[in-house]
């Protein structure tokens, strides 16, 4: 089977993860639409057959309207990476509710929509792969993050819950639980744990390196090669998975 051909829809594909996702299925031969909320950086994404449309996975009407304009404009989604999120650290006793809800509406509300308005068209396709970027937080507890480490669980659930919805049909549903990836998301978390510690920047890049089991930061490119193998053939028996990528056993 090849992916020639096929739209793949890439939330949160202006940089990081989902832009080296999206470069790979462009060049497996898939039309594919990046999204997010940084109009530059998906400029700066777009090429070839990637295609940058903003939308906020927070609003379901941008959702809905963005995803429907991208199937006309490109064909029914048959692969959806749900990529979109932030990833922020906080002691539940400083978390509020406004915290905690814009953390839920961009990790796992952002997903449901995503993955809800692109089975719309999937579903009336004979094939279709649905993948979601979860984090080893959502397989464990992460200290520190409880928001976090919540919304990343309720993601791998939902993924769970829609691989059983569609047992024997042409569809899969995995997500991939990468540890700390070397991205501007952790660029920012050093940044951010540097400041709160009173430490160097070195000294808090250290500390995240040394939650990797192989003490080392994980590439994209380790990731979008995991997504790669979701979507090609001999894969069509993955379903329903959390897959770590995380360099040794958490």
């Amino acid at each position: 089977m090849s992916l020639a051909g096929k739209h793949a829809l890439v939330t949160g594909g202006g940089s990081g993860i989902g832009l080296d996702v999206a470069r790979m299925l462009s060049a497996e031969g898939c039309l594919v639409t990046i999204t997010g909320r940084r109009q530059t950086a998906l400029d700066a994404a777009a090429a070839g057959s990637i295609h940058g449309m903003t939308m906020d996975v927070r609003d379901e009407e941008d959702v809905i309207s963005t995803i429907a304009a991208a199937v006309e404009a490109r064909g029914p989604l048959q692969i959806c990476v749900a990529n979109a999120g932030i990833a922020e650290g906080r002691a539940l006793h400083k978390t509020d509710l406004k915290f905690w809800r814009n953390m839920m509406a961009t990790n796992l509300d952002g997903a449901f929509l995503t993955i809800r308005e692109s089975l719309t068209s999937m579903r009336q396709t004979e094939w279709g792969r649905v993948i979601a970027i979860s984090s080893i937080a959502g397989l464990r507890g992460l200290q520190g993050a409880s928001c976090y480490t919540a919304s990343k669980h309720g993601l791998v659930g939902l993924i769970r819950a829609l691989s059983e919805d569609h047992l024997g049909k042409p569809f899969t549903f995995n997500a991939v639980c990468p540890a700390y990836v070397d991205t501007p998301i952790v660029t920012r978390n050093t940044l951010s744990i540097a400041e709160r510690a009173g430490v160097s920047e070195a000294e808090a890049q250290a500390i995240m390196v040394s939650a990797n089991r192989h003490n080392r930061l994980i590439s994209p490119q380790e990731v979008s090669s995991a997504v790669k193998w979701l979507v090609s053939p001999g894969s069509e028996s993955v379903n329903g998975q959390a897959i770590e990528i995380a360099g040794g056993q958490m």
